[in-house]
């Protein structure tokens, strides 16, 4: 058998979210195992909400490899766990599970994996001002890492008792958190003594949504990083304003290499992966 078929001992490691048609995480993880020869594949599934506890199940049922999770599941998973690490009881969101014969462990490697990216673009967050938009999991995630270097954090969300509970929870790591809520006529104002933008909400998954932020306040002397991997009409904006952007690839590139070795023990080939996703290999 070569490497590029599928056989009897073939095992699946796979992506469950709704919808997960635009992912790239399957070109990135089967160019890793072909890298490797190894007798892998990975696929990816959309799972309605209402048939995630059967998806999970399915994980131990046909021995998958693995998971990775995708928007709306990571937070409802962590019921159907057996083991949560203890990142995940902070953050209280799961994108990936590891299936050790039959016991799923459940794993964030968000947060790790968007330090990374800024890392590798030359983004140094010590001692700077960060304002987060959103209070869900990925911005728990990243939070958990950016509340241990930066001067102070700032959480805007729309539902503001969200943000209260994601405050309270990172001024226990360290007390530099606070929330705000932007209104449009004092966003500039605010703006101004912002170094790191960070929009961890979904707005900009789809071309209808509106903008999480008044571009229009921001400056060229900041950083606006998205965690939605495509480019959004928000750094697009935020570019013509002169700001520097980071879309959410880097991150995409880091948190799947931490979860390819969580899988297999062993290093991951972090410049095929690379590759295969700024090239679109889909073999």
């Amino acid at each position: 058998m070569t490497v590029s078929e599928i056989g009897a001992t073939t095992r699946i490691a796979a992506l469950f979210g709704h919808p997960v048609a635009h992912s790239k995480s399957p070109r990135m993880h089967n160019a890793a195992f072909r890298e490797f020869g190894m007798d892998c594949r990975y696929v990816a599934f959309d799972v309605d909400p209402g048939q995630l506890a059967a998806a999970v199940a399915a994980v131990r049922a046909l021995g998958l490899l693995g998971v990775n999770l995708t928007i709306p599941h990571k937070e409802a998973v962590l019921s159907m766990l057996d083991e949560v690490d203890a990142e995940v009881q902070f953050i209280g969101a799961v994108n990936t599970i590891v299936n050790r014969q039959g016991r799923l462990i459940g794993y964030n490697t968000d947060g790790r994996g968007f330090m990374r990216s800024l890392k590798e673009a030359g983004v140094d967050v010590a001692g700077k001002r960060v304002l987060i938009l959103g209070a869900g999991g990925a911005a728990r995630a990243v939070a958990a890492y950016i509340v241990r270097e930066a001067a102070s954090v700032v959480v805007a969300n729309r539902t503001r008792g969200r943000a209260g509970q994601l405050v309270g929870d990172l001024n226990q790591i360290r007390s530099i958190v606070t929330t705000a809520e932007l209104s449009e006529a004092g966003q500039e104002a605010f703006l101004k003594d912002i170094h790191l933008v960070i929009n961890a909400t979904s707005l900009g998954l789809k071309e209808s949504d509106p903008l999480p932020l008044d571009v229009d306040a921001l400056t060229a002397d900041q950083v606006v990083c998205d965690l939605i991997y495509h480019p959004t009409a928000f750094l697009q904006k935020a570019a013509a304003r002169g700001a520097r952007v980071l879309d959410g690839s880097g991150m995409l590139l880091w948190q799947g290499v931490l979860a390819f070795e969580l899988w297999t023990g062993r290093d991951a080939p972090v410049n095929v992966m690379r590759r295969a996703l700024l090239d679109g290999d889909t073999q």
